[in-house]
């Protein structure tokens, strides 16, 4: 069954909540692909978190913040409350996070534990990350330094998590905001994709859906930012930047850099033409000696993922073989198409 959901204001509910032990129902149309997850009434998720304590909150987005809760039978969870009442965006978030894992299930994707509907409230529950967002890394705020070998298993644990999504799982999906701060890891650093609040199902017979953008500024696909052009393409372009990130451990826009230096993939293909992109690897990997040119390797790969034309980004699952070494890079990439800073001002996310 495939399809493109998009939630829109009907009579009554979209769905219900029919009692703890049955989870959330949704119209007959979807249940087939739906798997229970568990009920929680606000006040246990209250109590979990200490009253959503400031001390407990993880992090926070434009949909709202996220808590670390402790239910009574000590497991530890995460709980997104999102802003529902402040525009019907939240509610739309809601819906399709809840339907869109409910739908679907792999080790490199975040587990939806259970949720909340009571009046306003609207929570969704996750399995706690214990090392949080790869952002944080990415940003010097955790206070960590990860070698090249965990570096490269988080890069081929989200290829893998977006290859299950675009080609192997039931339903054809587009994920629409992959970003470091959605990449979430484990006690062991493995990667699982998170907030599919702006995740789209995609019908097979179309190559793209023409749609408003939604998303995150410096990760977005020329195609999809200017155009509205939707596609997985449009993933797998910010799987390429994302990859840069973790190779250099800087964000893929710093305005605080020289000005040929502030936009990462721009500045990377810079270097790439002159034969120099080891400058833009972490310092610390190059002190592992070895790895440098794998990390190279797979630096050729992202601007592979960023080519101007979508059509010549390879797809997810020829992207995982070329990096466990299934299959040798086979194309040179030629020179990625870049928003101009200007387009990169102007555009604004809206709704999805």
């Amino acid at each position: 069954m495939v399809f493109c959901w998009r939630c829109r204001k009907q009579k009554g509910s979209l769905w219900k909540i029919a009692n703890s032990t049955k989870g959330p129902i949704f119209p007959d149309s979807f249940s087939g692909n739906l798997r229970m997850v568990s009920y929680f009434s606000y006040r246990t998720l209250k109590k979990a978190t200490k009253d959503f304590h400031p001390k407990n909150q993880l992090g926070g987005g434009g949909f709202g913040p996220v808590y670390k809760g402790v239910l009574d039978d000590g497991r530890i969870i995460a709980v997104k409350q999102l802003s529902v009442g402040k525009s019907q965006q939240g509610e739309s978030e809601f819906l399709a996070e809840v339907r869109m894992l409910t739908s679907i299930q792999h080790k490199n994707l975040v587990c939806l534990v259970g949720c909340c509907s009571e009046g306003s409230e609207r929570l969704l529950v996750y399995e706690y990350m214990t090392n949080g967002s790869l952002n944080k890394i990415i940003s010097g705020k955790s206070g960590k330094s990860l070698d090249w070998k965990t570096r490269f298993e988080i890069i081929v644990g989200v290829a893998r998590g977006l290859q299950y999504l675009h080609e192997d799982s039931n339903l054809r999906i587009v994920h629409r905001d992959i970003k470091a701060s959605n990449i979430l890891l484990d006690e062991k650093f493995q990667p699982k994709i998170s907030d599919f609040g702006l995740a789209k199902f995609f019908p097979e017979d179309q190559t793209y859906l023409s749609t408003r953008f939604a998303g995150t500024l410096g990760y977005c696909a020329p195609e999809y930012a200017l155009r509205g052009e939707l596609s997985a393409k449009a993933d797998i372009y910010s799987f390429g930047v994302l990859v840069l990130e973790i190779i250099s451990c800087r964000t893929n826009t710093d305005l605080s850099l020289p000005i040929e230096m502030q936009y990462l993939p721009e500045y990377t293909w810079k270097l790439y033409e002159r034969s120099k992109v080891r400058e833009i690897v972490d310092p610390k990997l190059l002190d592992e000696g070895t790895v440098e040119k794998e990390v190279l390797q797979v630096c050729q790969v992202a601007l592979l993922c960023l080519q101007l034309h979508p059509d010549l980004r390879p797809p997810m699952s020829d992207i995982v073989a070329m990096l466990t070494c299934r299959a040798q890079i086979s194309s040179t990439p030629v020179k990625p198409t870049f928003l101009e800073r200007r387009a990169r001002v102007s555009i604004r996310p809206q709704s999805p």
